[in-house]
């Protein structure tokens, strides 16, 4: 394994920003010093930031790539492997990909979910960021609860969501747009979708059981466990007493203060900074960080979106950058249990990327390292190989 020298900027060290050297050996971070050293790989960060990658436990954006227009379908392998280029080159090096698993039939289909893992656990290798399966469950698609059963027990499920949009279908089906676009999305027609959505609507009493075995099962394997769209501090403490202690996305203030009071992870969306507002007008995610109630932000359904809101919330002094970049690299984290990356620090997993933030508000990944190796770099020129030893021969 090529060992690497990070040398000449600074790096995010802890709280602070320091001018220093990272030295990378072994797919770890093996020294953190001012003073320079060998190595047969060295990185110039002059006028660079070296921070700890991103770690997005939450992102859906790939859906993109398989789907680009609503019936126009695209191989999982080829959209796998260009959503990972460009979550490196946005700076995320841990991504869970967001696998919604619905009661619909296509993109969010069965078909899809079984052939999504198969593909991540079988792609794992050849892809540059550490990829992992981010399990959505639609609570009310009952079915496929024992075939999530099993990937728990089997450890195949990285993190599981409990997502209810059953109230959002139904009351779609009375919105000509908002029906026609489900119709694409299921490829039923509309006789066929109406008779799908009420069989499975007449099954509602038996969503709870279902999620508290789910859950069960989950907290006995050690499977981080969210839930999605919390809509009251009741309802969080509903999921919270099942060992669900990651809010994703709660949709007022006084469901992300009693979230966060209770010692739980909220998870708010990075484009809702970014573009300074919820696209569904629901909370401020700039404001829940403004105000303490915002743990983690996630990529949601753009990968651009972290890099540029931790940069943003420290150019409108939201927060200082280290603590705003906490929420995308060393909370996430924590959160979904990978305590050997989001911190640049002895030991940890060399998961580092390199900012150009020259333009505060338009940062550029110039260089990122994932598990020790160079797997993005825009500027070459930034790269210096040692030299070669060189063996002498005595004549004879």
């Amino acid at each position: 394994m090529t060992d690497i020298l990070i040398e000449g900027g600074e790096a995010l060290v802890g709280s602070d920003l320091v001018d220093t050297s990272v030295h990378v050996a072994d797919e770890r971070i093996a020294e953190i010093s001012s003073r320079s050293g060998a190595a047969s790989l060295r990185l110039n960060s002059d006028g660079l930031i070296a921070l700890p990658g991103i770690v997005d436990m939450h992102g859906d954006a790939f859906e993109r790539q398989m789907m680009p227009r609503p019936g126009v379908d695209f191989p999982i392998d080829v959209a796998l492997i260009d959503s990972d280029r460009q979550a490196i080159a946005n700076g995320i090096t841990t991504v869970f990909h967001a696998t919604t698993w619905s009661w619909e039939p296509g993109l969010r289909g069965t078909e899809n979910a079984h052939h999504l893992l198969n593909a991540i656990e079988d792609m794992q290798p050849r892809l540059a960021a550490d990829t992992r399966f981010h399990l959505r469950q639609e609570t009310f698609n009952l079915d496929a609860e024992p075939t999530i059963a099993e990937w728990l027990a089997a450890g195949r499920v990285d993190l599981l969501a409990f997502n209810d949009h059953m109230h959002m279908t139904a009351a779609s089906m009375n919105n000509p747009k908002k029906r026609a676009r489900m119709v694409e999305r299921s490829g039923l027609s509309e006789g066929e979708l109406d008779k799908l959505v009420e069989r499975v609507m007449a099954r509602a009493s038996n969503v709870p059981d279902s999620i508290a075995r789910l859950a069960s099962i989950g907290r006995d394997h050690g499977t981080p466990l969210l839930s999605h769209d919390d809509e009251s501090p009741d309802q969080r403490a509903g999921f919270r007493s099942l060992g669900i202690d990651i809010a994703e996305f709660p949709i007022n203030e006084e469901t992300a203060r009693a979230a966060i009071e209770a010692g739980d992870f909220t998870v708010f969306g990075a484009p809702n900074v970014v573009r300074g507002g919820s696209h569904t007008g629901w909370t401020s995610a700039a404001e829940m960080v403004s105000k303490s109630l915002c743990s983690i932000l996630a990529s949601d359904y753009y990968y651009p979106a972290p890099l540029l809101a931790a940069f943003l919330l420290a150019a409108d002094n939201i927060l200082p950058l280290p603590q705003a970049w906490a929420l995308v690299s060393g909370a996430p984290a924590a959160a979904t249990g990978l305590h050997d990356r989001g911190q640049i620090t002895v030991g940890k997993r060399a998961d580092i990327i390199l900012v150009d933030a020259r333009e505060p508000l338009r940062p550029r990944v110039v260089a990122a390292v994932a598990g020790g190796r160079v797997v993005h770099l825009t500027e070459p020129q930034r790269i210096f190989l040692a030299a070669p030893a060189v063996r002498r021969v005595e004549p004879a």
